[in-house]
C-alpha cells in the first residue's frame, strides 16, 4: 500500500495539501505535528519540519519509523543557481547534496559525508517522472527543469557564495533541507523527490525577493504535489 510523506520546512508550504486532508488524524513528536489522512484517495502523511537540516533529517527518519511511508516529497521554494531558472519556476529534483559539508583534508570530495561512499543521493527516477507529467498536464505553462539540489544550513544571499555552490556542485538550486531528506531517505531504501518553486536568486536581490514571491512560489510547489499523488 502505498503512504507518502510530504515534508515542507513552513507552514506556508504545506498549509494548502493539509487544508485537503481528508479524516486527519494529528500526531505529535519532536515538536512537529504529522498529519495523517487522505488526498485524492492516496494515503499521505503531512508535516512540517522546521527550517535547516537537522529538522529535515529528524522529520524524514520519524516518518520512515512511525508511519512507514513508501515513498517521500519534500515541498518548498529555494533560491535559483540556474540562469534558466526564474522565480517562479519549478526544480525536480535528480538528486541532492550538501553544499556544506567540506572533508578534503582527509581526501573525500567536496560535499562528501565521510564513510557513506555517495555524494549526490539521486531521487527516484518515478518519483521525477510524476512530477514531469503532472506539469505537462496540470500546469502546461509553468516552466520546469530536472536539476541539482544543493543544501546547507545557510540562506544563499551572496553572489560570492552562490558562484562557489555553482562551481563546486554545478546545482541548479539551494536550499537548507533537501539533501537531509534525501540522505534519510537514501540510508531507509524509501524513493524520494525534492520539488522546490523559485522564490528568489540566491544573490544580492533575495533579501528583497525572497518576500514577496515566496508565498505563490509555495502554493505552485504544493499544487503539483498534490497532483502527483494520484500518479504515484
Amino acid at each position: 500500500m502505498v503512504k507518502v510523506g510530504i515534508i515542507g520546512a513552513m507552514e506556508l508550504e504545506v498549509s494548502s495539501l493539509k487544508g485537503q486532508l481528508k479524516d486527519p488524524v494529528v500526531t505529535k513528536k519532536a515538536g512537529m505535528e504529522f498529519n495523517a489522512g487522505r488526498i485524492g484517495g492516496i494515503d499521505v502523511v503531512v508535516v512540517r519540519c522546521g527550517i535547516g537540516k537537522v529538522n529535515a533529517s529528524l522529520c524524514a527518519q520519524i516518518l520512515c519509523d512511525l508511519f512507514d511511508v513508501t515513498h517521500i516529497i519534500n515541498t518548498g521554494v529555494a533560491g535559483s543557481l540556474n540562469n534558466d531558472l526564474n522565480i517562479g519556476d519549478i526544480l525536480i529534483s535528480k538528486d541532492a547534496v550538501h553544499h556544506d559539508v567540506d572533508v578534503t583534508i582527509f581526501n573525500y570530495k567536496i560535499g562528501e559525508v565521510p564513510q557513506l561512499g555517495v555524494r549526490e543521493f539521486p531521487a527516484d527516477a518515478h518519483l521525477i517522472e510524476a512530477a514531469e507529467k503532472c506539469i505537462s498536464q496540470t500546469q502546461p505553462d509553468l516552466n520546469f527543469r530536472v536539476g541539482r539540489v544543493a543544501s546547507g544550513d545557510q540562506f544563499i544571499s551572496s553572489s560570492e557564495v552562490k558562484n562557489r555552490i555553482i562551481t563546486n556542485f554545478e546545482a541548479d538550486c539551494a536550499e537548507m533541507e533537501g539533501a537531509s531528506i534525501a540522505q534519510c531517505a537514501y540510508l531507509n531504501g524509501v524513493p524520494f523527490v525534492i520539488i522546490r518553486a523559485i522564490s528568489d536568486k540566491a544573490d544580492g536581490s533575495a533579501e528583497e525577493d525572497y518576500p514577496t514571491f515566496e508565498k505563490a512560489a509555495a502554493r505552485h510547489c504544493a499544487k503539483l504535489v498534490a497532483d502527483m499523488l494520484k500518479e504515484i
